[in-house]
Formats: structure tokens, C-alpha cells, sequence
């Protein structure tokens, strides 16, 4: 297998999925461009597994095998997370989302207390 093509393709689906974390504003498209992201890494380490002998075999396909499983945490954290957001703002999209917490309200300003002497 040549492994120009694989590694081409997968940069492809790198740049992609970069793209579509810088540009895209909802929240759903922004975990496909993640997941774009993770399959090329996946297509990465299983083409250089194959091509590329290495002291330990297989290794290439255990680390995709295990990013696999972080990809499948992660969409499922990811899609209860916006449908929280959802079910809070109607809407998906991530501009509005608050970041910071908003300043507190100062307490209102009461009469100031009269000085007490204290007895000794």
C-alpha cells in the first residue's frame, strides 16, 4: 500500500475539521468538525501502522482503537451537554453563550450603624 494518498486524505479531513472548528458558530456542527479531526488522526496512525515497522506491532491500531473510545465519550458528554444548553437558551449556538459569570449586584447601601462604646 502506498501511503501517500491515506496521509493525504487524512490531511484533507485534518483541515476540514479545522476549518469547521474556527468558522462554525452551532454547537452540534462544531462536535462533527471535532470528530472530522479525530478520524484523520485515525486514518494517521493506522496507515503509519501498516507502512511502518515498529518494535512494537499493531500499536498504530491500538491507539486508534483507544481514540475510538474517547471519540465515543466525547459525543456522548458533548450531545447531553447542548441539549442542556438547549433546553436552558433555545438555541445551539455557541456566540451566545455566557463565558464569565455576570458581575453581581452590590448589596443596597444601607444607613451606616452609629459607633458603640464598648464597656470595660
Amino acid at each position: 500500500m502506498h501511503p501517500v494518498l491515506p496521509f493525504t486524505i487524512a490531511a484533507l479531513l485534518f483541515g476540514i475539521g479545522v476549518y469547521g472548528v474556527i468558522v462554525r458558530r452551532n454547537a452540534v456542527l462544531l462536535l462533527m468538525a471535532v470528530e472530522l479531526l479525530l478520524n484523520a488522526v485515525n486514518l494517521v496512525l493506522v496507515t503509519a501502522d501498516a507502512t511502518i515497522r515498529s518494535v512494537v506491532p499493531h500499536s498504530g491500531q491500538s491507539f486508534a482503537l483507544f481514540v475510538i473510545v474517547l471519540a465515543a465519550a466525547e459525543i456522548g458528554v458533548g450531545l447531553a451537554l447542548i441539549l442542556q444548553l438547549y433546553r436552558l437558551r433555545r438555541s445551539v449556538d455557541v456566540e451566545e453563550l455566557p463565558l464569565t459569570e455576570p458581575p453581581a449586584d452590590p448589596a443596597p447601601a444601607s444607613a451606616p450603624e452609629p459607633d458603640r462604646e464598648v464597656a470595660r
